[in-house]
C-alpha cells in the first residue's frame, strides 16, 4: 500500500498566479499519478474538498458527521474503496473542548482539527486507524498541546495507526518527541529509511520549487508497518506547482 500527505494551500485569492483556480488540476494530477491508497489533505476548504470528491471519482471522501463551515479549513481522509473500507470514524478539534466547533486554545493561531478513520485492509483483511491533522503554525505551546492530545488518544486505541500531517515544525521539535515514542508506538516513516536531513527533505517551497524551512510533513507509522519507499514529490508543469508544500508519498506494506 502506499500513502501521501498533501498540504493543498487554502483558497487565497491574494495567491496571484498560484491561485487554487490555476493549480487544482494540478492537485488532481498528482494524486491520479501517484495513487495512493490513502490521502491526508490539510488547509482544504468545503470547496476545495468538494472539488476533489468530484473530479477524483475513483476516491471517497471520509468525513462523517462533519460540520461543514466554508470559514474552517479541514484535514481529510480520501481512500481508494478497491483497497481500504472503513468500519468507523470520527474527528474533534485539538482544543480543551475537542466536540466544540472551531474551538482554540492555548496560543493557536486558528481552530485546529484531527480526523481518523478506522480502516479495513481489503486483501489482508487487517485493520487500522487512519488519521490525518494539521498542527498550529504560530503557537508552539499550542502545537506540543495538540500533539499530546493526538498521542493520547493513539495510546488508547493501541492499534496499528498511520498519522499523515503538517506537523508545523522540526523533526527533532517537542512536537516529534511527543508523538515519535514508545508511548504511541509510532516511527518516523523517512528515519526508518535512514534518510538524513536537508534540502532533500524540506517539504515547504512557497510556490518557488526551491524548499526552506523544514521537514513539517510527516507520515508517522506503528510497529506493525514496513516502509519501503519515501518520496517527496516535486512534480510541477512548466514551474507551477499543484501547492507551496510538496506532497510526502510512502509506500509500506504490513509486518507479518
Amino acid at each position: 500500500m502506499n500513502c501521501m500527505t498533501f498540504n493543498l494551500r487554502f483558497r487565497n485569492d491574494r495567491d496571484g498566479e498560484n491561485a487554487w483556480d490555476l493549480r487544482r488540476h494540478l492537485v488532481v494530477q498528482v494524486i491520479r499519478k501517484y495513487r495512493p491508497s490513502l490521502l491526508g489533505t490539510q488547509e482544504g476548504t468545503m470547496e476545495q474538498l468538494h472539488y476533489l470528491r468530484d473530479h477524483l471519482p475513483e476516491y471517497r471522501m471520509h468525513a462523517p458527521h462533519r460540520i461543514w463551515d466554508d470559514t474552517c479549513q479541514y484535514p481529510t481522509l480520501y481512500y481508494l474503496p478497491e483497497h481500504l473500507r472503513p468500519v468507523d470514524g470520527g474527528e474533534f478539534w485539538l482544543s480543551t473542548s475537542p466536540s466544540v466547533h472551531r474551538s482554540k486554545d492555548w496560543d493557536s493561531a486558528f481552530p485546529r482539527m484531527m480526523s481518523y478513520a478506522l480502516l479495513e485492509d481489503m486483501v489482508e483483511g487487517r485493520s487500522f486507524w487512519g488519521v490525518v491533522t494539521h498542527l498550529d503554525h504560530i503557537g508552539a505551546q499550542a502545537r506540543v498541546e495538540q500533539g499530546k492530545m493526538i498521542a493520547d488518544w493513539l495510546r488508547k486505541k493501541k492499534d496499528a495507526a498511520i498519522v499523515m500531517g503538517d506537523f508545523n515544525d522540526f523533526p527533532q521539535s517537542a512536537v516529534h518527541d511527543v508523538l515519535v515514542c514508545e508511548n504511541t508506538g509510532l516511527r518516523d516513516s523517512w528515519l526508518l529509511l535512514g534518510r538524513q536531513e536537508g534540502t532533500a527533505s524540506m517539504t515547504r517551497h512557497d510556490f518557488r520549487g526551491a524548499p526552506t524551512k523544514c521537514r513539517m510533513d510527516w507520515v508517522l507509522l506503528t510497529r506493525h508497518f514496513q516502509v519501503t519507499d519515501a518520496l517527496v514529490v516535486r512534480d510541477n508543469s512548466n514551474g507551477r506547482y499543484p501547492s507551496d508544500h510538496f506532497p510526502y508519498a510512502v509506500e509500506f506494506h504490513w509486518i507479518a
